[in-house]
């Protein structure tokens, strides 16, 4: 791709992940957003709907079908789970595309199926869709139009997680994964459980050996240890907007010791813009990576002779979503990997 500029449109731009999606792309120094859709809010601008981006120079909200899908570069899905891969599956070949929904993270259609309720109705695209975790699967997303952008909670547990699979250093039956979310990671849409006084002042563990991100992580893991994997994963809300902390737990593999994964993973992830392994023993924060694209990560031995502690911090709504498509996005158009995503952390 070798344009000054490329042109951009965001399907779905009135949720989180697409309001993410506008705040990153707005310093973006090689974008154009040329086209912005959101059926129910379609005619409004978008300042009207997100006032933090009032200031900005947008196109007007539209209706999906109102657009020229074809004349844009690339082509960002922020709709719901279920409804993107027909979405995807009309519209015209040439754009790149990447989608934030689950609907193409899973390759296995039965097990899409099983999933989530309802049989695929594109699974052609399934076959073809690439995962988007950018920095292990970089190049068959550099070859490919249509890249699947993983979840949260999974990018949280894949980083630490798979070059230590592919280095055999860990048991991969004895994967405990405990990770907590900010609020945001249920969406914008109003919703019981989303409500202040359901949140706030608690903690709460959900989707308790059912979530279904768990597939989706057992299917990366699964690509690095060259054998199926299944893993214990338990997710928690927390009452903060912003942030995921994965707290996992791991059995060493005969001969290993704690400080041979840190160098693993040290080794695994030098030169990376956005994952930051930190020294040994030393452990990350949420706080320490908002509005970032960043993943920080840690290694602490367990107190139990054998076990170690991976812990490992990401901005949802960055790294675990609209950042980590951007990065694809660029990926994809062969872009500088960083362009629009360097900003540094919000803090306090």
């Amino acid at each position: 791709m070798t344009a000054e500029r490329v042109e951009i449109a965001i399907l779905g731009a009135s949720g989180y992940t697409g309001a993410e999606l506008v705040r990153l792309l707005a310093s973006h120094p090689r974008v154009r957003i040329g086209a912005l859709t959101a059926e129910r809010q379609a005619g409004k601008d978008l300042g009207e709907v997100f006032p933090h981006l009032a200031s900005l120079a947008l196109p007007r909200l539209v209706k999906i079908g109102e657009i020229d899908a074809s004349r844009f570069d690339g082509i960002f899905c922020c709709l719901p789970h279920g409804l993107t891969q027909a979405v995807i599956r009309d519209l015209p070949r040439g754009p790149r595309i990447v989608d934030l929904s689950a609907d193409f993270r899973l390759r296995d259609p039965a097990l899409y199926e099983q999933v989530y309720g309802r049989p695929h109705v594109a699974t052609k695209l399934q076959e073809v869709a690439v995962y988007g975790l950018s920095e292990l699967y970089r190049e068959a997303i550099g070859a490919t139009w249509l890249v699947a952008n993983p979840g949260c909670y999974t990018t949280a547990a894949e980083l630490p997680l798979a070059p230590l699979l592919r280095a055999g250093m860990i048991d991969p039956e004895r994967i405990v994964i405990d990770a907590k979310s900010g609020v945001s990671g249920a969406g914008r849409e109003a919703r019981l459980g989303s409500l202040y006084a359901e949140v706030a002042e608690g903690i709460h563990a959900y989707g308790v050996a059912t979530h279904r991100h768990a597939p989706e992580i057992e299917q990366c893991l699964a690509d690095f240890a060259g054998r199926p994997i299944t893993v214990s994963f338990t997710p928690h809300l927390t009452p903060m907007n912003r942030g995921i902390l994965a707290t996992i737990y791991v059995d060493l593999a005969p001969g290993a010791e704690a400080s041979d994964l840190h160098a693993e993973l040290t080794r695994a992830y030098a030169g990376e813009p956005f994952v930051e392994v930190l020294p040994f023993r030393e452990v990350p924060a949420t706080r320490h990576v908002r509005g970032t694209n960043h993943c920080r990560i840690g290694v602490h031995p367990d107190r139990r002779a054998g076990r170690v502690i991976l812990v490992s911090a990401l901005d949802n709504l960055v790294k675990g979503a609209s950042g980590q498509a951007v990065q694809n996005m660029n990926i994809m158009l062969g872009l500088p990997e960083a362009l629009g995503l360097t900003a540094v952390p919000l803090f306090p």
